[in-house]
């Protein structure tokens, strides 16, 4: 699954060019703003606000706009209602695509999301067709310069992390859902950079791609992200590292 984990990292450098965007705000103010809504606006007592606001603060996003996410989901100011929902269907070659949505309109989300997949080579399935070769995962991205790998490989599975992969420039940090915020807490109190944080939903199995399957479905990934109804987006392609290569040329 190398080429499945070194896709994480370029994901993550592109979420931070998102970020200058301005596009990676709103989707963080979003889930703030739901999770606000769902769990209440104490982050202490609330694991996936405290989640949302930490990347938010990750982001360099302003203390003002994070403060107004939250009191819009309290409804101590006004704001969108915003539905939750998952869809799924599949790419070029196969691959397995999740697609987690947060909306105030579904009928204009589904229609976007579903012309997204039949432009770009997809096809969008039923509720259910894939999201069974996935588990929600806690990910936690961690640089290498300067971190002592066997501390922090103490500190995370003593505090109940599943594995740990070194990958790149990063020690990615794998945990149950449940232990998230544990984990990452531990990790953070040892003094550790953390750069990048959250739930991720990890393919039980992965589909091999070439080079041009693999620019077909990045393509495809890219337009789902690049949604302003798009959240999240998971698959289970796995890009060899020559295929990684080849791409970046």
């Amino acid at each position: 699954m190398s080429g499945h984990n070194r896709w994480s990292t370029i994901k993550h450098k592109k979420a931070a060019v998102d970020a200058k965007r301005g596009k990676l705000f709103s989707k963080l103010i979003k889930e703030i703003t739901v999770a606000a809504r769902h769990g209440g606006g104490h982050p202490e007592t609330n694991p996936r606000l405290r989640t949302a606001v930490a990347a938010a603060k990750s982001a360099n996003m302003p203390s003002d706009n994070i403060d107004r996410a939250i009191k819009k989901g309290t409804g101590e100011l006004p704001g969108i209602t915003y539905e939750e929902v998952t869809y799924e269907g599949y790419g070029p070659a196969g691959v397995a695509i999740l697609i987690d949505v947060l909306t105030d309109n579904k009928k204009r989300a589904v229609s976007e999301v579903r012309n997204i997949f039949s432009k770009l080579g997809g096809n969008m399935g039923e509720l259910g067709c894939v999201c069974w070769m996935f588990t929600r995962m806690g990910f936690i991205m961690i640089p290498k310069d300067g971190t002592d790998e066997i501390k922090l490989m103490e500190v995370a599975l003593d505090s109940g992390a599943l594995d740990i992969k070194d990958i790149d420039d990063y020690f990615e940090v794998y945990t149950d859902a449940n232990d998230f915020n544990d984990v990452r807490e531990a990790i953070e109190n040892a003094n550790f950079n953390i750069e990048s944080a959250d739930i991720t939903a990890v393919p039980q199995t992965t589909v091999k791609l070439n080079v041009k399957d693999a620019q077909k479905l990045i393509r495809l990934l890219n337009a789902m992200e690049d949604s302003d109804e798009v959240q999240k987006v998971y698959s289970n392609m796995d890009i060899p590292d020559e295929v990684l290569i080849a791409l970046e040329k």
